[in-house]
């Protein structure tokens, strides 16, 4: 049975939207630690109705530290063929403390710990099952936090590798670039929008998600708060690309 599409956004409507959510990752400085260069080796580039919907459902925890949670997800097939030897990746990489939102790289003491039934770490590789097109599969990843986490966001970045067809294809978030390879890769020179997956040199762009930790007595309220900021700016970009008409050379 054919799987229905999402309509497009009206025109207006996005124009609206996107300024403020790249002012939001203006906001928010991504360390250029581990950014992937402009110019690198290209992967097969998706549609980008395509690449919305390969990772979805996305959600961090809200922990007291000392406490445990789970990242959860779910990976579709939106493809004509099987997806193999799928691998997904989570990376807890920035951290954004509250109060003071003072950005920095995640090198902080008792940062959470991301748990699979064979590690546990900064990094979570998830190997998993091949799909079928149209199939559907639900996941998570547990977190864990300890007494001396510190109050504040965690941001968390995914990436996602298979085979389909014979072809290879990487679709990683807006944590793994530079703000320079970034802006190359989204900034016409007129400074109109754009999402050119050719010039990031991979085969689309993920959403983010975050762990949000406070302490005990903390007042979470104002917590939420925050760290919605801090996915607004993981999610950002994709949210406003996942719904335009695909383009199947990488650029719009």
């Amino acid at each position: 049975m054919p799987r229905s599409r999402r309509s497009a956004r009206p025109p207006w409507l996005l124009a609206r939207i996107l300024p403020a959510l790249l002012l939001a990752a203006s906001i928010l400085t991504v360390p250029n630690g581990a950014g992937a260069p402009v110019g690198r080796a290209n992967y097969a580039v998706l549609p980008l109705e395509d690449g919305r919907d390969l990772l979805g459902n996305l959600s961090g925890p809200t922990l007291v530290d000392g406490s445990s949670g789970s990242i959860g997800f779910t990976v579709e097939d939106p493809l004509p063929t099987a997806l193999q030897a799928p691998v997904l990746t989570f990376e807890v990489y920035a951290f954004n403390a509250f109060p003071g939102n003072a950005t920095s790289t995640v090198a902080v003491a008792g940062a959470p710990v991301l748990t699979t039934s064979t590690s546990s770490g900064a990094v979570a590789v998830l190997n998993l099952s091949a799909l079928v097109p149209g199939q559907v599969d639900h996941g998570s990843v547990g977190v864990a936090t300890s007494s001396s986490t510190p109050s504040g966001t965690f941001a968390v970045r995914a990436e996602l590798t298979f085979t389909s067809n014979g072809t290879g294809y990487l679709l990683q978030s807006r944590g793994w670039f530079t703000s320079e390879a970034w802006a190359a890769a989204t900034e016409l020179p007129n400074g109109s929008v754009t999402l050119n997956l050719s010039r990031l040199g991979v085969s689309g762009v993920l959403p983010e998600t975050s762990i949000y930790v406070s302490s005990a007595g903390f007042d979470w309220a104002l917590g939420i708060l925050a760290a919605a900021g801090i996915v607004i700016v993981g999610a950002g970009a994709w949210v406003y690309f996942r719904r335009g008409p695909g383009s199947r050379s990488g650029a719009r």
